[in-house]
């Protein structure tokens, strides 16, 4: 896909930063996007569609964070910012026609899975996090039904210099980590390389459509997370943090660092796509620290 100019809206976040990188490396044109005026991005409007003139991918993936409390006025904020967003991003998809969208959407969309195995073939879970990705996806409809390729990027607990890991290492370089609860849920982690490389994979594979798990091949246990990242850090990882207090502190936020997310990246294997990190040793080597 060469001579293809990618529009990222969302260039400026942990993801999306690093995935115009790797598109400008690989020799794509790219077009940033942003709300706020700056230099080298082009300005999105609350209210209006997005100008997507010389773009032929569209890559979506603004979102307000959802780390920090869960109060109404944020979890309206959350999912608006996904919802409505997303709708203006389809607005400009379909009035410059642009012939892919790639659209954020994350594992989220699962609930908890508790023990059991999930794929892009499984059923929408429960909660605000499932219900958020559900009307997040179905955001994009009016692009599939116009015959737009419309690809559903579901992506999972992201490690790279950024994200949630941003708060979690300083903690585990201080020898203050530990499990979460009884540390017995999964997790369905996914390096950031991987996630710019399932970005451009299927931006670049017509055959790919739909919802695609950006997770790695195996998930893990939250107790398996620890002591592997507390291993790579040469650091001992004595503190759990129990439940009662995750829920006290965090409130419905809680529900993130200790439901389940037993997800696999059925349709990525498939398809072929080689992953760069496809196991959590490998991840991490990069957050290694001399002994």
């Amino acid at each position: 896909m060469r001579n293809v100019t990618i529009g990222i809206i969302g260039a400026s976040g942990f993801v999306g930063r690093r995935v115009a990188q790797v598109a400008t490396q690989a020799g794509y044109g790219v077009v940033l996007y942003s709300r706020t005026a700056r230099e080298g991005f082009r300005k999105i409007s609350a209210d209006e569609a997005v100008d997507f003139s010389d773009v032929d991918v569209v890559v979506n993936l603004a979102g307000e964070p959802i780390l920090g409390l869960w109060t109404e006025e944020k979890k309206k904020a959350i999912q608006s910012s996904r919802v409505q967003g997303t709708r203006r991003v389809v607005e400009g998809v379909l009035a410059a026609k642009v012939p892919v969208l790639i659209n954020a959407s994350a594992i989220g969309f699962y609930g908890n899975t508790r023990e059991i195995s999930v794929d892009e073939s499984s059923p929408v879970g429960s909660g605000f996090l499932a219900e958020t990705c559900l009307a997040w996806e179905a955001a994009t409809e009016p692009a599939a039904e116009a015959g737009v390729r419309v690809v559903k990027i579901r992506i999972g607990f992201v490690l790279g210099p950024g994200g949630a890991m941003h708060a979690i290492l300083p903690v585990f370089r201080f020898g203050l980590g530990g499990t979460l609860g009884d540390g017995k849920q999964w997790m369905s982690c996914v390096h950031l390389d991987d996630v710019a490389g399932l970005i451009l994979w299927a931006a670049g594979n017509p055959d790919i459509e739909g919802a695609v798990n950006a997770v790695m091949p195996e998930p893990i246990r939250n107790t398996e997370f620890t002591k592997s990242l507390a291993a790579a850090l040469h650091r001992p990882a004595f503190f759990p943090v129990p439940a009662f207090l995750l829920r006290l502190a965090l409130g419905q936020l809680s529900h993130v660092m200790l439901d389940s997310s037993r997800v696999r990246p059925t349709v990525a294997q498939r398809e072929g796509y080689v992953f760069r990190f496809p196991t959590l040793t490998s991840a991490l080597e990069g957050f290694a620290t001399p002994k």
